[in-house]
């Protein structure tokens, strides 16, 4: 996961600056994957192959994971795209590529994973060139975009014409029960874990970055802005999740 709170917010109760964030997920790599599961009842994975399908990357093709953090969205790629295809997981923290590359480790034996490398590199200005990869996909790592439209346009800019970009990201429910529990669980539950696993500031950080992320549509217009078209969004777990998916022109 990669970047900071949108420029429009930095200095606002509960944004950090890039450097900050940077920081912060070098500092929870260790705990990231064991408090993923916990908070979504281990359905993280499930999304995560959802938005890997919406990618409709095939043998051989070429695809990025941009702010990858520990892997598993990229792993879920490298599935699709076989030992003749490539994946490149990129982001910006040291701590997060270390655990991915100790993963990709783990798992040799699975001949699929030798088609993934992890690489150093910032959403907001992607060491690749126009039209490299055949899909672009960003879970749970858009929110922390310091500058949103640019890093999917610097999504965009990468994924070849008719190629797919995907986003799958946490969004607030609007609508009771669901959003009583959704308040529930990440004014009170997600921060008491924070102070638990002994890093109140990171999970204080994440609901308030779920706030300030764009509704569904208007997501969907940011991506229309940066140059996709036949978008669509799905909305899943009640409405607590989105997955959008545009073609590059």
């Amino acid at each position: 996961m990669t970047a900071s709170a949108s420029s429009a917010d930095r200095g606002a109760p509960g944004t950090l600056e890039e450097p900050q964030v940077q920081a912060m997920f070098d500092r929870i790599a260790g705990l990231y994957d064991r408090m993923n599961t916990i908070m979504t009842a281990g359905l993280h994975h499930q999304w995560r192959r959802r938005a890997a399908d919406l990618a409709q990357v095939r043998p051989g093709d070429r695809a990025l994971d941009v702010a990858t953090g520990t892997g598993d969205l990229a792993f879920e790629l490298a599935r699709r795209v076989g030992s003749s295809g490539k994946v490149v997981g990129s982001d910006f923290s040291a701590g997060m590529l270390a655990l991915a590359r100790s993963k990709a480790v783990a798992a040799g034996s699975d001949p699929e994973c030798a088609s993934v490398s992890f690489e150093h590199g910032n959403a907001q200005s992607l060491p690749y060139a126009d039209g490299e990869f055949d899909a672009a996909t960003v879970g749970f790592g858009a929110r922390n975009f310091s500058d949103l439209q640019l890093g999917l346009s610097e999504m965009t800019r990468v994924v070849r014409p008719g190629g797919k970009v995907v986003v799958l990201e946490i969004t607030s429910p609007q609508r009771p029960p669901l959003s009583t529990f959704f308040e529930l669980w990440f004014d009170h539950v997600v921060p008491a874990l924070g102070r638990l696993a002994g890093d109140p500031q990171a999970y204080g950080y994440l609901p308030s970055s779920v706030r300030r992320f764009p509704s569904p549509e208007a997501l969907a217009a940011i991506m229309s802005a940066c140059g996709l078209h036949d978008l669509r969004y799905i909305l899943t777990a009640g409405g607590i999740i989105a997955l959008h998916l545009g073609t590059a022109a």
